[in-house]
């Protein structure tokens, strides 16, 4: 499934992360999932929220530097193996990148759900969609 993921670039210092989630929650939008990526000066959080839109204009009316971007969720049993044989052979075999990824396991249904950034979101959809048949 493609979704619209926001990222956010914060300061690497005490109060930012909660500043960032606090402009969300007054937005009234929910975090589905969240990765952050350090360096030195500053952090990049990527989000999965339930309204893109409203949290890109909340982070905006609030000062931050954020983004959006298209990302793919893909379900995978949770078991040793799955992601490396449902997802990362068939994408390395046609040649397409994964340029971060995240995940989240949902027990109750024993699947894990893996956020995908690829250098090609067309191909990459196509190849895992002929994989699901």
């Amino acid at each position: 499934m493609q979704v619209t993921q926001v990222s956010a670039f914060l300061e690497n210092r005490p109060g930012r992360l909660l500043y960032l989630l606090n402009v969300l929650a007054d937005a009234q939008v929910n975090i589905i999932a969240h990765n952050i990526v350090d360096a030195s000066d500053f952090g990049i959080v990527h989000l999965l929220v339930s309204d893109p839109e409203q949290a890109l204009a909340a982070m905006r009316a609030a000062g931050l530097t954020c983004s959006s971007s298209e990302v793919l969720i893909v379900a995978v049993p949770d078991e040793p193996g799955a992601f490396v044989h449902k997802i990362l052979m068939p994408l390395a075999q046609s040649g397409v990148n994964i340029e971060y990824s995240y995940a989240y396991a949902t027990p109750e249904t024993h699947e894990a759900r893996i956020v995908l950034k690829l250098s090609d979101l067309t191909q990459g959809k196509k190849i895992l969609a002929q994989l699901e048949r």
